[in-house]
């Protein structure tokens, strides 16, 4: 969330972030009830004052034996109370106002990041690796899952309807080996704390991190409970922290594995073959909390860090820059990296690593202590470290053989028993 006295201050520089990003907002029409508040507060203030003037006054009244004038200062004291309480109501619903249109306002993409008008416009920062080349004809991943039974798609619609898989034998086991490489690498190499958190989560937490209210429609929701399925790891590892001040003189960074639930409405009719598009998937989430002046240096050690699971595994991708109308609504930069997939023959996001600055921290109250102890807002980034359906497709895809088996990567084997193939 925006800081207000920063909107207020800085309307036009506001206006511009919001016409870079291809969103809109009311900014004048949010300025109008800011006013409004801050009006009534200095008349409820003055009122207060006024108050306390007759109140002393009727003692002294009383005391001279004035009581028709001190009946009339108690009068007074009435009214003015009367409208001092009107002006309290207000301010009450001027403030739900004014937080119920900046929680649908944006973040503020950093200087930095490029302006573009859609996704074309984003940068390749970085390549790893290079694209295989194979001396048969290769199959999309689909092909390999029904044929070496990793994935069994029709019997997971017949039980949740499209876009929930069921992993079979070592399909199965690739899954959870992969997340045990993934925790076991940010753990051991990169200096990470390990949490397992509940995978529900209730509105506030989802409101912290910006999932709500404005995608409420890409959420699932148990309303006999009104908690949410997580759709992401960074909803409750985030949250841990909310209305809370903790120490970050060193970075604080934790990770977990958690499924993850999306309706995705708005994505209806896309990529809804095979593992590229689910509703239901699992995903090894990285989330910093930082101080103010170490986020932009740790915005690249994260992404450093996502890319080591894809490097260790020998997987061809690219780091790309979104530009300011692909980032995501509550960023203020984000990189993406994505794996080639010959089968599919496209590039496929695994992980999107996303600085969010003070926003996240703001909407959760989220603090740190500045140099000299006072509480200011710290910021929070988080990446995928990372996401698996569509590590999976690329996995198979890159390393598959004319003989119809997929060779296992050998920083893998170890938590596949050994197994240097499937099939």
């Amino acid at each position: 969330m925006l800081d207000i006295k920063f909107i207020r201050e800085n309307p036009d520089v506001i206006k511009k972030a919001l016409v870079h990003r291809k969103a809109e907002a009311d900014i004048d029409g949010l300025l109008g009830l800011d006013a409004a508040r801050r009006a009534a507060i200095t008349e409820a203030e003055e009122l207060k004052s006024m108050r306390n003037a007759a109140s002393k006054k009727i003692g002294g009244l009383m005391k001279d034996g004035k009581k028709s004038e001190a009946e009339a200062a108690k009068e007074e004291v009435r009214v003015i109370g009367d409208r001092i309480t009107a002006l309290d109501e207000k301010v009450r619903e001027l403030d739900e106002k004014i937080l119920n249109t900046l929680l649908f306002i944006p973040n503020l993409p950093l200087p930095a990041v490029p302006v573009g008008k859609d996704e074309t416009d984003n940068v390749v920062v970085r390549t790893w690796g290079e694209q295989k080349k194979f001396d048969f004809e290769i199959k999309p991943h689909w092909d390999i899952c029904e044929a070496l039974k990793l994935v069994d798609f029709e019997r997971g619609t017949k039980i949740a309807g499209s876009g929930f898989p069921v992993y079979t034998g070592q399909g199965a086991k690739l899954q959870r080996a992969l997340i045990q490489f993934m925790l076991d690498l940010h753990t051991t190499e990169h200096g990470y704390t390990e949490v397992e958190p509940p995978f529900v989560c209730n509105a506030a937490a989802m409101t912290g991190t910006g999932q709500l209210p404005k995608f409420s429609e890409d959420m699932y929701y148990i309303s006999t409970d009104e908690l949410y399925p997580v759709p992401t790891a960074e909803v409750p590892v985030t949250n841990l922290y909310a209305d809370e001040i903790i120490d970050v003189e060193k970075p604080l960074k934790l990770t977990a594995y958690t499924p993850c639930f999306r309706r995705e409405a708005g994505a209806a009719g896309r990529d809804t073959r095979g593992l590229l598009r689910l509703h239901q998937f699992d995903k090894v989430e990285m989330v910093n909390f930082v101080k103010p002046e170490a986020s932009e240096k740790q915005h690249e050690i994260l992404v450093r860090e996502a890319e080591a699971v894809l490097q260790k595994l020998g997987l061809h991708y690219r780091v790309i820059e979104l530009c300011t109308a692909d980032i995501g609504f509550s960023a203020a930069k984000c990189y993406d990296i994505e794996l080639w997939a010959p089968g599919v023959e496209k590039w496929l996001e695994v992980s999107s690593v996303s600085n969010f600055w003070d926003y996240q921290a703001r909407r959760a109250r989220i603090r740190c202590r500045d140099e000299h102890g006072k509480p200011q807002f710290l910021h929070t980034l988080n990446g995928s470290g990372v996401a698996l359906p569509r590590l999976v497709v690329a996995l198979i895809e890159n390393n598959q053989n004319g003989s119809g088996t997929v060779t296992i990567p050998e920083a893998l084997r170890p938590y596949m028993g050994g197994l240097t193939k499937l099939g």
